[in-house]
């Protein structure tokens, strides 16, 4: 990137005119950027928007092609994280257990840029570490538990860690990337603190998020990127039903712009039924020929809503009927002979086979689920499943060698499309699919959404963290959070997070 003075604001963050190409895709288009010291400016746009690009440009991750930045007036060009944080830029990533090591005390955590650098010094006491971290923390603002090892705080002391490790650079530019998304409300509130003091203290702050309610709280500004482009700002009293109009690039409806309401009996509804103890009971009626959404925070509850209708957990309380009868699938394989299929959230852990195994193929993958069925006599035909397998390459634009592809060959859309082949395979009456659109490219997602809506003779279930996401394939949108679910709307907020711990969870926590 070539620098030049007059490329930003007399202080400050600034970029103008990057542009930045990954082959035969445009990740940015000429983008105008800048943030003043004590100024958070919240950044917001659809997955591929060009958020994480720029990002990568401003924290030396990525060399635009075209384009000039600028720090306190001052020409800058980093071309490694290295150089950035040398001058003043760091980013606190949503996953935080990259910010320290097990092992690691916090305070040796804390110490880790000077252990690296040199500027602990050859010699060093346990009492000189803790002293030298304390100072940090104070610098920061917050008190951390120095003693204890970094595996065992949970991720909001992790991103007070973060920050701190930031600070103690001489940071002046922190960009904050979805930090709220593993945080309970009390977290959140507690870190929305931190940041409004360190605005306060002069540090110009970039906040990544989809969520308004934070923005709310937070933004001076918002600025929304669309395709590559800075497409809309606005300033308080900002309108976030306009913000997510800029994001999608239509006007906002509260589903899909063909939305449909089926009128016929509910194919499996739920009455009253509770997720875990003192949580509020859920409702909710799946009729064919009809996709229904839910959005909401990390933790409501909406990985483990679908897991719960598919058999894997029971609910504490309340009913479920199937085809207007009363119904508890015992296990996942009473959900798929009663015609309830789950496509779940991580396609590597709960879908795919090691890639050398007789599994690891694309049509194995298609018929895992249904071998049983397609071959009661335990006789496979390789004929079958390269049938079945053919089918969904045309159905759903599959873009690999054929059947016999392997799965670590594929991008991560096209083997999204085979998940979701696989459920399609043996017609279903309930489809849930959780996260569908997770690491899939913009293309890959609008086939994805084209071949759910298909689905006339099916009920489709679909969570989605980013509501651009739902109101891309959903007939009707829910938003499921701490006080319950309750029909989306625009404005629609989490009104707090909440979490808890199931055994077997990722990081503790089931969505």
């Amino acid at each position: 990137m070539t620098a030049a003075p007059h490329a930003a604001a007399s202080s400050g963050v600034a970029v103008r005119g990057v542009s930045k190409r990954f082959g035969s895709t445009q990740a940015l288009h000429a983008v105008d950027f800048e943030v003043q010291p004590g100024e958070v400016v919240g950044l917001m746009g659809a997955n591929g928007a060009g958020k994480s690009t720029l990002v990568n440009v401003l924290v030396g991750a990525v060399r635009p092609d075209k384009g000039v930045m600028a720090i306190d007036g001052r020409a800058c060009a980093p071309s490694s994280p290295r150089e950035a944080i040398a001058a003043g830029i760091v980013a606190i990533h949503q996953a935080t257990d990259r910010a320290g090591a097990p092992g690691l005390t916090v305070a040796e955590t804390l110490l880790l840029d000077r252990f690296a650098d040199g500027r602990s010094g050859f010699f060093v006491s346990p009492a000189s570490i803790r002293r030298r971290a304390a100072a940090i923390a104070e610098l920061a603002g917050f008190s951390l538990a120095l003693d204890r090892d970094f595996a065992d705080i949970g991720p909001a002391e992790r991103q007070l860690v973060a920050i701190a490790r930031a600070l103690s650079a001489d940071a002046r530019v922190l960009i904050f990337d979805e930090p709220t998304a593993s945080l309970s409300s009390a977290e959140a509130a507690r870190l929305f603190d931190v940041i409004e003091a360190l605005a306060a203290k002069g540090l110009a702050i970039v906040y990544i998020s989809h969520r308004t309610q934070d923005l709310k709280r937070l933004a001076r500004r918002v600025v929304v990127l669309r395709g590559g482009r800075v497409v809309a700002g606005f300033r308080p009293p900002i309108d976030f039903s306009a913000t997510l109009q800029a994001m999608i690039g239509r006007p906002v409806a509260s589903a899909h712009p063909d939305a449909r309401a089926p009128s016929g009996p509910a194919i499996l509804e739920t009455r009253g039924i509770r997720l875990r103890a003192g949580a509020p009971p859920i409702d909710l009626a799946l009729r064919a020929g009809e996709v229904t959404a839910i959005t909401g925070p990390l933790g409501a509850g909406k990985s483990r809503l679908l897991l719960t209708l598919f058999g894997a957990i029971a609910p504490v309380a309340g009913e479920m009927q199937l085809n207007a009868r009363s119904w508890r699938p015992r296990s996942p394989a009473d959900a798929i002979a009663a015609g309830v299929h789950l496509a779940a959230e991580d396609r590597r852990r709960t879908t795919f086979v090691p890639p050398d195994w007789p599994g690891g193929s694309l049509s194995a993958s298609i018929a895992l689920p249904h071998l049983r069925r397609w071959f009661p006599h335990g006789f496979l035909m390789p004929a079958v499943e390269r049938g079945a397998a053919l089918n969904a390459i045309r159905s759903l634009g599959i873009h690999a060698s054929g059947p016999d592809a392997r799965l670590d060959t594929l991008s991560g859309g096209n083997q999204q499309k085979v998940v979701l082949a696989r459920w399609l395979a043996e017609r279903p009456r309930v489809l849930l699919l959780d996260e569908p659109f997770q690491g899939v490219d913009v293309g890959a997602r609008a086939d994805i959404a084209a071949a759910v809506r298909r689905l006339v003779d099916v009920a489709a279930l679909v969570t989605a963290s980013d509501p651009e996401e739902a109101l891309e394939v959903a007939d009707r949108i829910f938003v499921l959070d701490a006080a319950g679910l309750r029909p989306f709307a625009c404005d629609a907020e989490p009104r707090a997070r909440e979490s808890f711990s199931p055994t077997g969870s990722k990081d503790g926590r089931l969505d």
